[in-house]
């Protein structure tokens, strides 16, 4: 069973979430959270697998508690937002969230998101993925990060041509499926050499390695 904390202010949002992923048959709600800093108490006490967070809650918000989680090793964190709100995506997304959609979403688009978030998959809604990789590509303040025409990222000088190979298919979006089928390996394979290229970036979510190779020039 996949094990779902969910983050929303709203309860009767939690409510239509909780009874829609109760019909996947493979997830099971195990809390619920009305802000941030409860999202993160609960996970530190659940250890969920997935949580299912919004970003704008009163107190701690989505992104502060999303960081927190993730740095702590928690959980995955799936963002589940509205697009006017997608300028905190971002900032979730940066925070080392697995990824995000819309909650305009059909219902078996959210039980799969939250299938491939808890496998070690990104999801990005398709509407808002030229949007996202668009401004993920802008210059932040000059802390290195490319944007176009912007300076080229160096990568690790330990990583392996194999894991390049990994990055350079983590900033096309691949999933774990994909870049088994891609580079001939079994994706057990490719889940370690993820974990692996995530440990020399320094980076927490496969998001954050996109990142990384788009300013790099791979992807």
């Amino acid at each position: 069973m996949i094990r779902v904390l969910l983050a929303d202010d709203h309860a009767a949002i939690r409510a239509g979430l909780r009874m829609l992923l109760a019909t996947a048959g493979d997830i099971e709600v195990i809390g619920e959270a009305g802000d941030g800093a409860v999202a993160v108490s609960n996970a530190r006490a659940l250890r969920p697998d997935v949580v299912l967070m919004d970003v704008r809650m009163p107190g701690t918000d989505g992104v502060t508690a999303t960081r927190q989680i993730v740095e702590e090793g928690l959980a995955e964190v799936l963002v589940l937002t509205t697009f006017d709100l997608d300028e905190y995506v971002f900032g979730a997304l940066r925070a080392g969230a697995a990824g995000f959609l819309l909650k305009t979403a059909e219902a078996t688009a959210l039980v799969d998101a939250v299938r491939h978030v808890a496998a070690g998959d990104g999801v990005v809604a398709p509407e808002v993925t030229r949007r996202l990789i668009a401004k993920l590509a802008e210059p932040q303040g000059g802390n290195g990060a490319a944007g176009r025409g912007g300076p080229v990222r160096s990568l690790p000088a330990d990583l392996t041509p194999r894991e390049r190979d990994v990055l350079a298919g983590l900033g096309s979006g691949l999933s774990n499926a994909e870049l088994a089928a891609e580079l001939v390996i079994s994706e057990a394979t490719a889940k370690t050499h993820v974990s692996r290229v995530l440990a020399k970036l320094g980076v927490t979510s496969r998001v954050q390695a996109a990142i990384a190779a788009r300013d790099a020039g791979l992807a």
